[in-house]
Protein backbone atom coordinates (compact mmCIF):
# COMPACT_ATOMS: atom_id res chain seq x y z
CA UNK A 1 0.00 0.00 0.00
CA UNK A 2 1.59 3.57 -0.75
CA UNK A 3 1.25 6.16 1.84
CA UNK A 4 0.95 10.28 0.07
CA UNK A 5 3.54 12.08 1.52
CA UNK A 6 3.12 15.77 -0.14
CA UNK A 7 6.33 16.51 1.05
CA UNK A 8 7.56 14.15 -1.85
CA UNK A 9 6.06 17.85 -3.96
CA UNK A 10 7.81 20.45 -3.83
CA UNK A 11 8.71 23.31 -6.63
CA UNK A 12 12.25 22.92 -8.29
CA UNK A 13 14.38 25.80 -6.37
CA UNK A 14 14.85 28.88 -8.81
CA UNK A 15 18.03 28.46 -11.05
CA UNK A 16 20.14 31.38 -10.46
CA UNK A 17 22.05 33.69 -13.09
CA UNK A 18 25.08 34.95 -11.51
CA UNK A 19 25.96 38.88 -12.68
CA UNK A 20 29.62 40.08 -11.04
CA UNK A 21 30.61 43.45 -10.85
CA UNK A 22 34.17 44.49 -10.52
CA UNK A 23 33.91 47.87 -9.54
CA UNK A 24 37.22 50.89 -9.99
CA UNK A 25 36.45 53.24 -6.32
CA UNK A 26 40.15 54.41 -6.56
CA UNK A 27 40.53 57.68 -5.40
CA UNK A 28 39.93 58.97 -9.54
CA UNK A 29 36.43 58.24 -9.35
CA UNK A 30 35.15 60.77 -6.63
CA UNK A 31 32.89 63.29 -6.95
CA UNK A 32 30.62 62.90 -10.15
CA UNK A 33 31.72 59.39 -11.13
CA UNK A 34 31.25 57.62 -7.95
CA UNK A 35 27.58 59.45 -7.44
CA UNK A 36 26.21 58.44 -10.59
CA UNK A 37 27.87 55.11 -10.21
CA UNK A 38 26.03 54.13 -7.32
CA UNK A 39 22.87 55.77 -8.87
CA UNK A 40 23.26 53.96 -11.79
CA UNK A 41 24.34 50.41 -9.68
CA UNK A 42 20.35 51.23 -7.75
CA UNK A 43 18.27 51.14 -10.52
CA UNK A 44 20.20 47.79 -12.00
CA UNK A 45 18.91 46.44 -8.78
CA UNK A 46 15.60 47.82 -9.27
CA UNK A 47 15.17 46.01 -12.71
CA UNK A 48 16.73 42.75 -11.65
CA UNK A 49 14.39 42.66 -8.59
CA UNK A 50 11.15 43.57 -10.96
CA UNK A 51 12.79 40.93 -13.43
CA UNK A 52 12.68 37.84 -11.55
CA UNK A 53 10.73 34.67 -11.85
CA UNK A 54 9.74 31.55 -10.44
CA UNK A 55 12.80 29.73 -12.67
CA UNK A 56 15.77 31.95 -12.28
CA UNK A 57 17.13 34.15 -9.77
CA UNK A 58 19.58 36.87 -10.79
CA UNK A 59 22.45 36.73 -8.04
CA UNK A 60 24.33 39.43 -8.14
CA UNK A 61 28.08 39.80 -6.68
CA UNK A 62 29.82 43.10 -6.21
CA UNK A 63 33.82 43.35 -5.72
CA UNK A 64 35.21 46.66 -5.83
CA UNK A 65 38.94 47.81 -5.93
CA UNK A 66 40.54 51.03 -4.81
CA UNK A 67 42.30 51.67 -1.13
CA UNK A 68 41.57 47.87 -1.06
CA UNK A 69 39.70 45.06 -2.62
CA UNK A 70 36.60 44.45 -0.89
CA UNK A 71 33.67 41.92 -1.52
CA UNK A 72 31.45 44.45 -0.92
CA UNK A 73 28.24 42.73 -1.15
CA UNK A 74 28.54 38.67 -1.58
CA UNK A 75 26.66 36.82 -4.35
CA UNK A 76 23.16 37.14 -3.51
CA UNK A 77 19.84 37.03 -4.93
CA UNK A 78 18.69 40.21 -5.79
CA UNK A 79 15.66 40.54 -3.61
CA UNK A 80 17.71 39.98 -0.78
CA UNK A 81 19.87 43.34 -1.29
CA UNK A 82 19.89 46.26 0.78
CA UNK A 83 22.08 48.38 -1.55
CA UNK A 84 25.13 50.32 0.40
CA UNK A 85 26.59 53.29 -1.51
CA UNK A 86 30.29 53.35 -2.49
CA UNK A 87 32.95 54.94 -1.95
CA UNK A 88 36.05 56.50 -3.73
CA UNK A 89 39.48 56.22 -2.78
CA UNK A 90 43.21 54.96 -3.53
CA UNK A 91 44.94 53.51 -6.14
CA UNK A 92 43.75 51.02 -8.57
CA UNK A 93 44.42 46.93 -7.69
CA UNK A 94 42.56 45.17 -10.83
CA UNK A 95 45.02 42.25 -10.42
CA UNK A 96 43.91 41.75 -6.67
CA UNK A 97 39.93 41.92 -7.63
CA UNK A 98 40.52 39.42 -10.14
CA UNK A 99 42.10 37.03 -8.50
CA UNK A 100 39.10 37.50 -6.41
CA UNK A 101 36.69 37.19 -8.70
CA UNK A 102 38.28 33.80 -10.27
CA UNK A 103 38.35 32.39 -7.19
CA UNK A 104 34.75 33.20 -6.06
CA UNK A 105 34.07 31.85 -9.86
CA UNK A 106 36.03 28.22 -9.52
CA UNK A 107 34.45 27.71 -6.21
CA UNK A 108 31.12 25.30 -6.59
CA UNK A 109 30.01 26.25 -3.44
CA UNK A 110 29.26 29.87 -4.31
CA UNK A 111 28.04 29.49 -8.20
CA UNK A 112 27.38 25.90 -8.07
CA UNK A 113 27.13 23.75 -11.47
CA UNK A 114 23.24 23.94 -11.64
CA UNK A 115 23.87 27.84 -12.37
CA UNK A 116 23.73 29.64 -15.62
CA UNK A 117 27.15 30.94 -17.43
CA UNK A 118 28.14 34.28 -15.14
CA UNK A 119 28.11 37.98 -16.49
CA UNK A 120 30.79 39.58 -15.45
CA UNK A 121 31.48 43.34 -15.76
CA UNK A 122 34.82 45.13 -15.02
CA UNK A 123 34.14 49.39 -15.05
CA UNK A 124 36.84 51.47 -14.26
CA UNK A 125 38.30 54.97 -15.18
CA UNK A 126 41.94 54.38 -15.14
CA UNK A 127 45.43 52.05 -15.63
CA UNK A 128 46.11 49.12 -13.20
CA UNK A 129 48.04 50.17 -10.16
CA UNK A 130 49.40 46.64 -9.50
CA UNK A 131 50.01 43.30 -11.18
CA UNK A 132 47.42 42.32 -13.48
CA UNK A 133 49.15 40.92 -16.43
CA UNK A 134 48.51 37.23 -14.97
CA UNK A 135 45.48 37.47 -13.40
CA UNK A 136 43.72 38.90 -16.44
CA UNK A 137 45.08 36.12 -18.78
CA UNK A 138 44.28 33.53 -16.04
CA UNK A 139 41.09 34.84 -15.63
CA UNK A 140 40.19 34.91 -19.17
CA UNK A 141 41.70 31.64 -20.57
CA UNK A 142 41.62 29.22 -17.80
CA UNK A 143 39.06 27.41 -15.51
CA UNK A 144 34.74 28.59 -15.54
CA UNK A 145 35.93 32.51 -15.55
CA UNK A 146 36.88 31.88 -18.67
CA UNK A 147 33.07 30.94 -19.90
CA UNK A 148 31.73 33.65 -18.24
CA UNK A 149 29.48 36.44 -20.85
CA UNK A 150 32.40 39.39 -19.78
CA UNK A 151 31.93 43.26 -20.33
CA UNK A 152 33.68 46.37 -19.99
CA UNK A 153 33.48 49.42 -19.29
CA UNK A 154 35.71 52.99 -19.93
CA UNK A 155 34.55 55.78 -17.41
CA UNK A 156 35.90 58.96 -19.36
CA UNK A 157 39.31 59.74 -21.02
CA UNK A 158 41.87 58.24 -18.68
CA UNK A 159 40.70 54.34 -18.81
CA UNK A 160 43.26 52.04 -19.72
CA UNK A 161 41.25 51.19 -23.03
CA UNK A 162 43.69 48.53 -23.76
CA UNK A 163 43.40 46.79 -20.72
CA UNK A 164 39.84 46.74 -20.78
CA UNK A 165 40.05 45.72 -24.20
CA UNK A 166 41.61 42.60 -23.21
CA UNK A 167 38.97 41.70 -20.64
CA UNK A 168 36.68 41.23 -23.30
CA UNK A 169 38.95 39.40 -25.90
CA UNK A 170 36.97 36.76 -27.45
CA UNK A 171 33.24 37.88 -26.74
CA UNK A 172 30.91 40.02 -28.98
CA UNK A 173 30.66 42.75 -26.99
CA UNK A 174 32.43 46.39 -27.81
CA UNK A 175 34.14 48.07 -25.18
CA UNK A 176 31.42 50.52 -23.53
CA UNK A 177 32.68 53.45 -22.57
CA UNK A 178 30.50 56.90 -20.70
CA UNK A 179 32.05 60.63 -20.42
CA UNK A 180 28.88 62.03 -18.33
CA UNK A 181 26.12 60.56 -16.06
CA UNK A 182 23.74 60.06 -19.23
CA UNK A 183 26.01 57.90 -21.08
CA UNK A 184 26.64 55.79 -17.60
CA UNK A 185 23.20 55.45 -17.44
CA UNK A 186 22.60 54.21 -20.57
CA UNK A 187 26.14 51.91 -20.53
CA UNK A 188 24.20 50.45 -17.39
CA UNK A 189 20.86 50.09 -19.39
CA UNK A 190 22.25 48.31 -21.86
CA UNK A 191 24.11 45.08 -19.10
CA UNK A 192 20.50 45.17 -17.51
CA UNK A 193 18.47 44.46 -20.53
CA UNK A 194 21.52 41.78 -22.03
CA UNK A 195 20.68 40.26 -18.27
CA UNK A 196 17.32 40.36 -18.06
CA UNK A 197 16.52 38.65 -21.96
CA UNK A 198 18.85 36.03 -20.76
CA UNK A 199 15.97 35.60 -17.84
CA UNK A 200 13.14 35.47 -21.15
CA UNK A 201 15.50 33.11 -22.94
CA UNK A 202 14.59 29.63 -23.97
CA UNK A 203 18.34 28.56 -23.44
CA UNK A 204 19.29 31.43 -20.56
CA UNK A 205 23.32 30.13 -20.55
CA UNK A 206 23.08 31.92 -24.40
CA UNK A 207 24.05 35.86 -23.74
CA UNK A 208 21.90 38.03 -26.44
CA UNK A 209 24.13 39.51 -29.57
CA UNK A 210 24.67 43.55 -28.53
CA UNK A 211 22.93 44.43 -31.87
CA UNK A 212 19.32 42.69 -30.50
CA UNK A 213 19.53 44.79 -27.11
CA UNK A 214 17.29 48.11 -27.26
CA UNK A 215 19.85 50.58 -26.04
CA UNK A 216 22.65 51.30 -28.31
CA UNK A 217 25.13 52.36 -25.39
CA UNK A 218 28.46 54.80 -26.38
CA UNK A 219 31.83 52.57 -27.07
CA UNK A 220 35.25 53.48 -27.53
CA UNK A 221 34.60 53.26 -31.28
CA UNK A 222 32.34 55.68 -30.94
CA UNK A 223 33.51 58.23 -28.17
CA UNK A 224 34.82 61.92 -29.82
CA UNK A 225 38.60 62.74 -30.12
CA UNK A 226 40.75 61.92 -27.08
CA UNK A 227 41.91 64.96 -24.97
CA UNK A 228 45.90 65.39 -25.92
CA UNK A 229 46.63 66.00 -22.63
CA UNK A 230 44.53 63.20 -21.10
CA UNK A 231 46.39 60.19 -20.00
CA UNK A 232 48.76 62.12 -17.74
CA UNK A 233 46.16 62.98 -15.00
CA UNK A 234 45.14 59.37 -13.79
CA UNK A 235 47.79 58.62 -11.03
CA UNK A 236 47.71 62.07 -8.96
CA UNK A 237 43.90 61.21 -9.11
CA UNK A 238 43.99 58.06 -7.31
CA UNK A 239 45.25 60.51 -4.53
CA UNK A 240 42.20 62.29 -4.18
CA UNK A 241 40.64 62.48 -1.17
CA UNK A 242 37.44 59.97 -0.41
CA UNK A 243 33.95 61.97 -1.34
CA UNK A 244 35.61 65.15 -2.79
CA UNK A 245 32.55 67.03 -4.66
CA UNK A 246 32.52 68.08 -8.23
CA UNK A 247 30.08 70.80 -9.53
CA UNK A 248 28.61 68.85 -12.77
CA UNK A 249 28.90 70.58 -16.02
CA UNK A 250 25.10 70.54 -18.24
CA UNK A 251 26.32 67.41 -19.86
CA UNK A 252 27.57 65.55 -16.52
CA UNK A 253 30.74 65.18 -18.27
CA UNK A 254 33.70 63.81 -16.03
CA UNK A 255 36.66 65.09 -18.44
Amino acid sequence: MHTFDPTKYTAPAAKPLPVILLLDVSGSMGGAKIQNLNESLREMLKTFRDTESGEIEIHVAIITFGAEVTLHQTLSSVSNIAWRDLSAGGGTPLGTALKMAKAMIEDKTVIPSRAYRPTVVLISDGRPGDSWKQPLADFIQDGRSSKCDRMAMAIGADADEDVLGKFIEGTANPLFYAENARQLRDCFNFVTMSVTARTRSVNPNISPVPSSVEITPPTIASRPERPANSSASKQSDDTASEGTSSEEPDDGGYW
